[in-house]
């Protein structure tokens, strides 16, 4: 590569910078950009576009000197302006964005493409005036320089208003986001045009091979009626296509454990307890719970591409392969079962291969093939907590987890006329979802050991060979398929938009069951004149208070889901400096049980969007931009576990006179009637029409943004924008048949011949129609419940999100970029929505919140997403050809902490089984937040890239540093304070979730 174009190619990074400004295109999840512009001398001449792999479009330039072409493939194309055959003007290498309008116009000011090599200092990029959304867009080139984490999720942690979820929510060995105060279920991932998200939970997604992606829109929201399925936000990666020139490289990093640091060390709280209060365990506070030294990773990974034409302007592949391995040691704590160290192995290999095919220059189709691996596994060395010593293997494991993910993406785009185009996505997916253990042993599996009666163990916890609770069936998996189409029509100053957006999801065998025999025992105690679940009417365990419950749980079951939606929208240029979207979109949603049939039927669910861009001077230097929207979510498959299907969650709790070698306790005696379970679970299949409401309304939010962005001279653009979230129905489920009894005896029904469901799927705060089914076979008896039966008078399902996000950012000039993101917000209510991070409660729609109205008092509070401070930059500086330095930083304030305990002053169960459930700490209420914050963390990545002239700039050499600081800041602590009634928890308060330690990252690649 030549100094020139080296510049050139930097200047590009540069500009594609700018484009991630809070203001994107109308249209999530495309594929595709648009061209337009001005060419004020040249009406009725032909503008002609070409990109790199042969495709040629031509549109005439209309009366008022204006053109506009849509539906274009990304990538990089030369623009002409023809006049009876000659060419007047033209651009070259200009980037065309995903979703994005990029202009390009010809005479008066010349051009203000994006990325063109002609591109100077009086001609910098301007506002995309074309648009309403809010979006960032980053782009390979950028991918190449700034010091990130190889990851869908770290690219989309640049966006203003996007945080890290809770880290007990994964996807595999992958993280999740929150996006504007939203849960970690309510986003939506897309490759190519598909849907790629989680097909059983929607809790994250899959992503390409990193080097594999040519350009990533993340949505925060205020997209157009074309899409929905998300109330949070929305991750687009696009991935690299062939061009008329072969191309091929590798790429390897490796981020050594040796320069890695350590993770801290984590104790047991110590703190004072007030008059009537006890630890667990008197010796555990102040002590050692889990020792980390040395607990660093070895990540490698290497990566290969080739891409080319097959056939000249017609027929184009690349393909590439990532393997991704990272080797390490993680020391379980001295509570674990398994008190040793896990030596575990996390192997992520993908492959991604696209064909593309110019059918003709009016008729392209697609082929994509995508595979992801997500497997993780483990073995465990001795470990002796007393020396702190590492001793030899034990023979044990940890779990085998494995995640396989196949697509198969066909697109078809046909341009039917200069106006009209069609589009038609449709792909497969096929999903295993394997956890198990190669070491299960026949023993039952056993928690809280450091709580087993020391006059029976002599101090020295009794273990066995067990080391993992939960097992999944061995052909557990998910299947997908999907379709969509899109006509687009150009009509005057009207671009019209219709079409149809249908997927379809099965899961077979899904959900979890008990590793051994199928139940484990918990160990616990408490103060032995209190019961040790009031609700149940537990006996008090007398002696010292030790005590012991066999614990099952299984859940194993297969489901479906049918999403289907049809929209149409109009984008109205106004007059030319004003732009309308007017969008409606229909959702209808229908989940099927085990047996295939339904037990969720949506209806038709009916949202507009509207949207309006005003190019306030008419020279694209300020836009004011305002977007209104309503956009619902569908029930992912896995709310069929424990809702729709047969479930067992059962506890048994007896006092114990001895212990086996195998943990086991002996001499038992019960201290209740037998097996209880807080939400009726006792493994029968419930009535599928009893298991949800006849008018179930769908989770769904309404959206406002406004904002401006301005350009700052030739050297800096700035902006703002407000935007508010209130969720207007959520659904969770509710477990209280008595007051469904109650209800139904006050309509002066019998309820001795009526079977009443146990927990139903309801919308908090709503009245909802449930139907009991009637013993002898013969109906059903309709009632309806509200928020007055249920006991939360006039209490209802609340989440409400306001920020205000202002950014400032430094095109390439000086031989720098830069870009800096301030949001201010506040998330409030007393529903995250389908999950809840504070307890790690992944069962979506079914979390304990709204279970019983005493679950609910005091509930209002700041959610578990809210940061209300968030400051992120990002930057490069080019030194020379050669020699280019970039950074990130994020700057935030802390979760909210959360205090659980049992319920009022006199800690009682009033709900069966919940314990430490309710909104009450130390006796008094605690509403989310009133415990205080988490600390502020910060973060600063620094990275170098040494392109050697010698090389001819196709070798480059990286240094990447992440958490430069090395600050280790705890994110999330365990917010149940009582393991029993006065019996405070010796892990309340204790970091669950800290900062991950400062690492080293080395990389090398080369391009031919």
């Amino acid at each position: 590569m030549t100094r020139s174009s080296q510049v050139t190619r930097l200047k590009r990074t540069a500009l594609a910078i700018v484009l991630t400004s809070v203001i994107g295109a109308a249209a999530a999840q495309s594929t595709t950009g648009s061209l337009f512009g001005n060419a004020p001398s040249a009406a009725g001449a032909t503008i002609t576009v070409q990109n790199e792999s042969g495709l040629k479009r031509s549109v005439t330039v209309d009366t008022n000197g204006r053109y506009n072409l849509g539906s274009l493939p990304v990538g990089k194309y030369s623009i002409r302006l023809e006049r009876d055959g000659q060419v007047i003007d033209k651009r070259e290498n200009v980037l065309l964005r995903v979703g994005a309008g990029t202009e390009v116009s010809f005479g008066g000011e010349g051009a203000t493409t994006l990325d063109a090599v002609t591109v100077t200092a009086a001609s910098m990029p301007k506002i995309d005036v074309s648009n309403t959304v809010s979006k960032s867009v980053i782009t390979s080139e950028q991918l190449d320089v700034l010091p990130l984490g190889r990851s869908a999720e770290a690219i989309a942690l640049l966006a203003p208003g996007v945080v890290s979820g809770s880290g007990f929510f994964t996807n595999g060995s992958r993280s999740v986001l929150s996006f504007g105060g939203s849960s970690v279920t309510e986003n939506a991932y897309y490759l190519n045009g598909f849907n790629t998200s989680n097909p059983l939970s929607n809790i994250g997604g899959v992503s390409l091979p990193y080097g594999s992606i040519d350009q990533q829109e993340t949505y925060t929201g205020g997209y157009s009626a074309r899409y929905g399925r998300s109330t949070g936000g929305v991750i687009n990666q696009l991935g690299k296509r062939g061009t008329n020139e072969w191309h091929f490289g590798f790429q390897t990093t490796w981020a050594p454990d040796s320069l890695a640091a350590s993770p801290r060390d984590i104790w047991y709280p110590n703190n004072a307890l007030g008059p009537g209060y006890r630890y667990s365990s008197a010796k555990l506070p102040g002590t050692l719970y889990r020792y980390r030294n040395n607990d660093t990773a070895t990540r490698t990974t290497v990566s290969g591409y080739v891409s080319g034409p097959l056939i000249e302007d017609r027929l184009f592949v690349h393909l590439a392969a990532e393997t991704d391995k990272k080797d390490g040691v993680s020391t379980n704590s001295a509570a674990s079962a398994a008190q040793a160290r896990n030596n575990y192995t996390i192997d992520t290999p993908k492959f991604y291969g696209k064909i593309d095919w110019n059918i003709t220059d009016d008729h392209t189709l697609e082929y994509t093939r995508i595979q992801n691996t997500d497997r993780t596994s483990g073995y465990y060395t001795a470990f002796d907590y007393e020396t702190l010593k590492e001793g030899g293997r034990t023979g044990s494991f940890s779990d085998t987890t494995k995640i396989k993910d196949d697509y198969d993406i066909f697109k078809y785009t046909g341009y039917l006329t200069d106006d009209l185009t069609l589009s038609a996505v449709w792909g497969r997916s096929t999903q295993s979802n394997l956890q198990y253990n190669p070491g299960e042993s026949d023993n039952p599996y056993l928690s809280g050991v450091s709580l087993q009666d020391p006059k029976i163990t002599g101090g020295k916890p009794i273990r066995n060979d067990q080391a993992s609770r939960d097992t999944k069936a061995d052909n557990a998996g998910s299947t997908t398929r999907g379709l969509r189409v899109d006509l687009e029509y150009r009509l005057g100053d009207h671009q019209l938009r219709a079409g149809i957006d249908n997927m379809y999801y099965s899961a077979k065998n899904e959900g979890q069951e008990i590793t051994g025999p199928g139940y484990a025992w918990y160990y616990s105690s408490i103060d032995p004149n209190k019961s040790p679940s009031p609700g149940f009417n537990i006996t008090p365990p007398g002696g010292d208070g030790y005590f012991a419950y066999k614990y099952v749980f299984a859940t194993t079951t297969s489901m479906s889901v049918e999403q289907k939606a049809y929209f149409i929208e109009d984008n109205w240029q106004v007059t030319p400096n004003l732009l309308l979207s007017i969008g409606v979109r229909n959702d209808k949603f229908t989940n099927f049980n085990s047996a295939a049939v339904a037990y969720v039927k949506s209806g038709d669910q009916w949202a507009p969007r509207l949207g309006a861009s005003w190019d306030v001077f008419g020279d694209s230097s300020l836009k004011v931009f305002a977007n209104l929207g309503r956009y619902y979510l569908a029930l992912p498959n896995s709310v069929a576990i424990r809702g729709a299907s047969a479930s067992t969650f059962t506890r048994e709790y007896f006092t114990y006179t001895g212990i086996d070698a195998n943990g086991v306790p002996t001499g038992l005696t019960a201290l209740g009637p037998g097996p209880v379970s807080s939400n009726g679970e006792y493994g029968l299949t419930p009535d599928p029409a009893g298991v949800a409401p006849t008018d179930l309304k769908s989770q769904y939010q309404d959206e406002l943004i406004l904002g401006f962005e301005k350009t700052l001279g030739q050297s800096w653009n700035t902006g703002a924008k407000v935007t508010y979230r209130r969720l207007q129905t959520a659904i969770d489920d509710i477990c209280d048949p008595d007051l469904m009894e109650a209800k139904l005896q006050s309509m002066n029904v019998d309820t001795s011949g009526l079977q009443i469901p146990g927990c139903v799927i309801f919308n908090p705060g709503k009245t909802n129609t449930f139907l009991a089914k009637h013993v002898d076979g013969s109906g059903y008896t309709s009632f309806t419940m509200n928020g007055q039966d249920w006991g939360y008078g006039s209490t209802k399902a609340k989440r409400d999100y306001v920020a205000v996000d202002l950014f400032l950012e430094h095109p390439m000039t000086d031989k720098w970029y830069g870009r800096v993101d301030y949001t201010w917000s506040r998330n409030f209510g007393n529903t995250e929505g389908q999950v809840k991070s504070d307890i790690g409660q992944d069962d979506v729609s079914k979390t304990q919140d709204w279970d019983a109205a005493a679950l609910m008092e005091y509930a209002g509070g700041y959610m578990a997403n809210d940061r209300r401070h968030q400051l992120k930059g990002f930057g490069a500086y080019q030194f020379n050809d050669e020699w280019t330095a970039s950074a990130t930083l994020r700057i935030m304030s802390g979760m909210p902490k959360t205090c659980l305990g049992f319920y009022g002053t006199d800690h009682s169960e009033p709900v069966a089984g919940y314990g430490a459930s309710y909104h009450y700490c130390d006796g008094k209420p605690s509403r989310p937040g009133d415990a205080g914050r988490q600390p502020w963390t910060k973060q600063l990545d620094l990275g170098v890239i040494y392109r050697p002239s010698f090389a001819d700039h196709k070798l480059a050499l990286g240094l990447d540093v992440f958490n430069v600081l090395n600050e280790l800041k705890q994110v999330q602590s365990d917010a149940r304070f009582e393991a029993n009634p006065y019996t405070v928890s010796n892990t309340y308060g204790m970091g669950t979730y800290y900062t991950a330690p400062r690492s080293v990252r080395l990389t090398a690649s080369y391009d031919f």
